[in-house]
């Protein structure tokens, strides 16, 4: 069985919907969560198999609000595209994701939005990656990706929705297993809110079986690309 490590910079950020889907596939995951007590960001010299980077509500890299692990987790990203073993960055995770691997990011609101993303390659995921699906953002600043990556999908200001790294890494913009708890509780976590939260939980509470379903070929694909079910 493979396993992940998955760095939270917050409880209220995990992998969502995303779990059921690592667990149907017997792909083992574990939290790690650097925000704690006696929590730290592993060593290069304890990598698994992949590396999962969380979103980080208010937590940002642009130097606003930057996540206080950000160096340490550049150097963890690094180690693991350097060795060939895929990282997938969510959010803030995919603002990591782009800095380790020589782009950037830039500074942006704190903003919660449920929009749709396009896809920009047919061939994204192994075909996998649905021409339009739900993009649920909750994070501060955006991603710049390297020049040499593949830009996979776009949101709806022409940002990176998705993009790739390498043959099997790849940073979202948004959470594809999203749930509406998740919100609920990010919101709940700390004194800053982003605007216009309200109508977002409502349009997040109707978006609620479109994210599900786009999220099965969207983790068939992922799965695929990153090989974590190759022995």
């Amino acid at each position: 069985m493979k396993a992940l490590s998955i760095i939270q910079h917050t409880s209220a950020d995990y992998l969502g919907l995303m779990e059921d889907h690592f667990e149907g596939r017997r792909i083992r995951f574990h939290y790690v969560r650097p925000f704690t007590e006696d929590g730290k960001v592993p060593e290069p010299s304890a990598m698994r198999d992949g590396l999962m980077l969380m979103g980080g509500g208010p937590w940002g890299s642009a130097g606003v609000r930057d996540v206080p692990t950000l160096e340490e987790e550049i150097k963890l990203t690094r180690a693991y595209l350097m060795y060939g073993k895929p990282v997938i960055g969510i959010g803030l995770g995919a603002q990591i994701l782009a800095l380790a691997a020589d782009g950037d990011s830039k500074p942006s609101d704190y903003r919660f939005d449920v929009e749709y993303a396009s896809r920009c390659d047919p061939g994204a995921l192994n075909g996998y990656l649905p021409a339009r699906y739900p993009n649920a953002v909750f994070m501060r600043d955006k991603p710049i990706p390297p020049s040499y990556a593949k830009v996979l999908a776009e949101d709806a200001s022409g940002d990176p929705a998705l993009f790739q790294i390498g043959d099997n890494s790849f940073g979202f913009s948004g959470h594809p297993g999203f749930k509406l708890a998740m919100a609920e509780d990010l919101i709940m976590e700390f004194d800053e809110i982003p605007d216009e939260t309200t109508e977002q939980l409502a349009v997040l509470r109707q978006s609620k079986r479109q994210i599900e379903d786009a999220l099965v070929p969207i983790m068939t694909g992922l799965i695929q690309m990153t090989g974590l079910m190759q022995k």
